[in-house]
Parts: C-alpha cells; structure tokens; sequence
C-alpha cells in the first residue's frame, strides 16, 4: 500500500522557515495503530491525514509523534495549503471556503489565492479561557528565566495565567532580545510559586520585534521543553489573545495583529490574527497565515 504525503513549511513563505508538518491528502484506509506509527516515523511536530467519508467533506486526525491531537493551527494550515496545490480542492475563486471536521469538531477555513495557487489561509476559532492574576514574584520569574529583573514589565502589562485548555503562565518583558536569550531554570522554577499555578509553560512576550510584518514576539518555555528550544506557539496563540483582552488598554472592537516566533536562525514564523474583542466570556479568532512546500514522498507499508 503506497501512500503519497506532503512536508510543509507552515507560517513562512520560506523553507527552513516556520514549523514543519506532515500531511497524506488521501488516508483512506489508515488505522490508528498505522498512523501513529508513521507520525512517530515522521518525527515532526504533527502529522495530519486526511479523510474523505463524502461528499466534500474532509476528516482531519493529528498525530505527534506521541499521541493524537484533538485540535491544532498549524496543521490546518498546512493541510488547506497542500490540498488546494494537488488540486483536492479547487482554487477556482480569489477566496475559497471550505470546513475540516477535526476530533474537536469543524473549523471553517478560507483559502485565499492567486492563479489557482493558495496564497494565504485563515481559519475561525472560538474560544474561552480562564484568567489568574495570580503570578509568581519578578525575583522568582526572573530566576527562573534567567533574565535580569528590571526587564519584566509591569507598566503595561503583567504576569498573569490563562487558560484555554491548557494553562500557560505568560510574562511580559520589554525587549525582544530578552525574549530570546531567556533560558529555562528548572531548579528555580521548582522552588517558585510557579508550579502551584498549575502552568507547565511559560509564554514570554516582548511588545516590539525587530521585523516590520510583526508586532509582538513570542516564545514557549518550561520544563519539558528543551533549553534552547524555540517550539511552535500555534496552540498558545488563543491563550495569549485572551490574555491581552484582559487589559483595560484593549478597547473592544476588532483588533489585527501579528505574532512570530524564532528569528532568522531559527525558523522563524509570522501569525496573523484577528480578533473580535466584545467583552465577553468567548472571543472569535481569526488565524492566518502562509506556507511553502519543502518536501513530497511516499509511504509503503506492508499489504
């Protein structure tokens, strides 16, 4: 049995830019045990394989190379990008909309291209998140970002924890270069308060980048991620725009920004999100953004 996948680079126009994800256009016939074995051949972020039961409708199951994933940004993307160029979906319209059944249920996606060719897509997501202004001491933070202490900030923002699913502990600080030469201290995190928050990442932000098509740079750190890795911020996105909703400075309205992770050396990716700020207990999101085929191949598995 052959089966034909796609490696994309997603949240970048540039290969060796953004996250790498997996996708097989046509799963018909995959099992579970199957999947998860490819996915952990992969080794990459997430492995997506698409289902088609009829009509136009298409199944979404997500692997890590660990488990299944109920729901996630990045293969979305990926998974719009590589359909619309094999030509699963046709790119007839400047905006195409389609909707992908994913274990957490559908997601409404828009396609935008040019010349039959995706350009950009964007998916709708509603969420709701749980905020705690509880936060652990600057003197614990800092320590246990290995950051001086004068670089957090609180004039604008704060440390807070939000919760949209999983918790994450998010701490502002006012450069970008603090962003990325925070490193992980797992003995000073054991000793802080953090633990008791219940976050097992931290998400630290800086208000400025040195990239004019951002506006706020992001990075994951905790204690199962590596100490000089950068991770993929996709699923922390709704965290983090719940999280700046909760400032009185974050009129309501619709807001549009762009986030990004990395930076030149190492795979850096762009966000693009909009959301609708109403005040209310679930804010819609809208994330965009673009990819870039790196690779294609075949899978042969045994009859």
């Amino acid at each position: 049995m052959k089966y034909q996948y796609y490696i994309a680079d997603v949240f970048t126009r540039q290969v060796f830019n953004g996250a790498q994800i997996a996708v097989f256009p046509n799963a018909d016939g995959l099992g579970d045990v199957e999947m998860q074995k490819i996915a952990n051949e992969m080794n990459l972020w997430e492995t997506v394989f698409v289902f088609h039961p009829g009509g136009d409708l298409r199944k979404l199951r997500m692997f890590s190379p660990k488990a299944e994933v109920d729901f996630a940004g990045h293969p979305i993307i990926a998974t719009a990008y590589v359909l619309g160029l094999c030509g699963d979906i046709k790119l007839d319209d400047p905006v195409t909309p389609v909707v992908f059944e994913q274990n957490a249920g559908p997601i409404e996606v828009n396609i935008t291209a040019e010349n039959g060719k995706p350009m950009f897509v964007q998916f709708t997501n509603k969420v709701s998140s749980i905020i705690d202004r509880f936060a652990p001491t600057d003197e614990e933070l800092a320590t246990v970002l290995s950051i001086p202490q004068a670089d957090l900030d609180h004039i604008k923002y704060s440390a807070r924890l939000v919760a949209c699913g999983m918790p994450y502990l998010v701490v502002p600080v006012w450069k970008y270069e603090t962003v990325r030469k925070a490193r992980f201290n797992y003995a000073a995190w054991s000793r802080s308060a953090a633990p008791q928050t219940a976050a097992q990442e931290i998400l630290l932000f800086a208000p400025k980048t040195p990239y004019s098509d951002s506006d706020f740079n992001l990075r994951l750190l905790g204690p199962h991620i590596g100490h000089d890795d950068d991770p993929p911020v996709g699923a922390a996105v709704p965290a983090f725009a719940s999280y700046l909703c909760s400032f009185e400075q974050t009129r309501k309205g619709t807001h549009t920004f762009a986030v990004d992770r990395g930076d030149e050396n190492s795979r850096r990716s762009v966000i693009n999100i909009e959301m609708d700020h109403k005040g209310k207990a679930q804010l819609t999101l809208r994330v965009g953004g673009s990819a870039v085929i790196f690779a294609e191949g075949t899978v042969f598995l045994p009859d």
